[in-house]
């Protein structure tokens, strides 16, 4: 897939949008509408970084990543496919996290992903010919539920 980028913007301030994507608690699928949580797992977390298995369900069936997460620049969160029913290894998504003028956060996510499945390629269509809408939409969603929390 093409390297896909895009903007998204909220009130919520850059270390708590931060500590959000860093969030490898069991609560984390409530937050992030891409995680179905029988397919999240949490193997290994370290100082300024994560190995986990994160899912989805889809129609004909889930697809998931073993995700490498890497969060040791301190503006941006990438985590890069170790293993997937969907995509290659090395295919990832990053994103950098900035104060934007109204206090709260810009966040510029790349998105990079080759597809390997079927189920894969549709995505990867569909995210190409969007511009990353489903990708910066499923962002929306979890930072409106943080919002609706009171984080921030």
């Amino acid at each position: 897939m093409p390297k896909v980028e895009m903007v998204v913007d909220t009130p919520i301030p850059p270390a708590t949008v931060r500590e959000a994507l860093l969030d490898f608690s069991p609560g984390r699928p409530n937050v992030w509408p891409g995680i179905h949580a029988p397919l999240y797992e949490v193997y290994d977390v370290g100082d300024t970084y994560a190995d986990i298995r994160e899912g989805s369900k889809a129609p004909g069936g889930a697809i998931w990543a073993k995700e490498h997460y890497d969060w040791s620049d301190p503006e941006t969160v990438t985590w890069t496919v170790q293993e997937s029913n969907f995509c290659a290894p090395g295919s990832y998504v990053s994103a950098r996290i900035k104060p934007n003028v109204s206090g709260g956060s810009r966040i510029h996510i790349t998105c990079n992903r080759t597809p390997t499945s079927m189920a894969g390629r549709v995505a990867a269509f569909l995210i190409v010919a969007t511009r990353g809408a489903p990708v910066a939409s499923s962002l929306r969603l979890g930072l409106k539920r943080l919002e609706a929390k009171g984080v921030g």
